[in-house]
């Protein structure tokens, strides 16, 4: 490739919009829900998909459903989604925007694959 048509490419990559945000996954055979939210959303679910393929996510309790119900019990929802480039502090904005969810969702216990807010 030269290098002409490489910067092309490089300048359209930067153009290209990173948006942040919120994410369910859900499992429609027992109703139970996983809340997580990240700061690409870009190709997330073949990321979460392999990682359960694997074996490798932390979450152990929703890697043990995946194996036991398979991959297509499994639903991928964006929740909530915002613009990255007006974020100054990235870690602080993930933890606020996945709040509010997991206040009205509470994928708890029998009702998701979180784990309860330390009080």
């Amino acid at each position: 490739m030269d290098m002409k048509r490489r910067k092309e490419l490089l300048e359209q990559y930067k153009q290209i919009k990173t948006y942040y945000g919120v994410i369910q996954v859900t499992n429609t055979a027992n109703g139970k829900i996983f809340l997580n939210s990240y700061p690409n959303l870009k190709n997330k679910w073949l990321t979460l998909k392999a990682q359960l393929d694997m074996g490798t996510h932390a979450n152990t309790e929703l890697q043990k459903d995946w194996k036991e119900f398979g991959p297509e019990t499994f639903t991928y929802e964006v929740l909530e989604q915002k613009d990255l480039s007006k974020v100054t502090d990235r870690k602080w904005e993930l933890k606020q925007i996945l709040k509010p969810w997991l206040e009205k969702l509470q994928p708890y216990g029998e009702k998701g694959y979180n784990k309860p807010p330390r009080d």
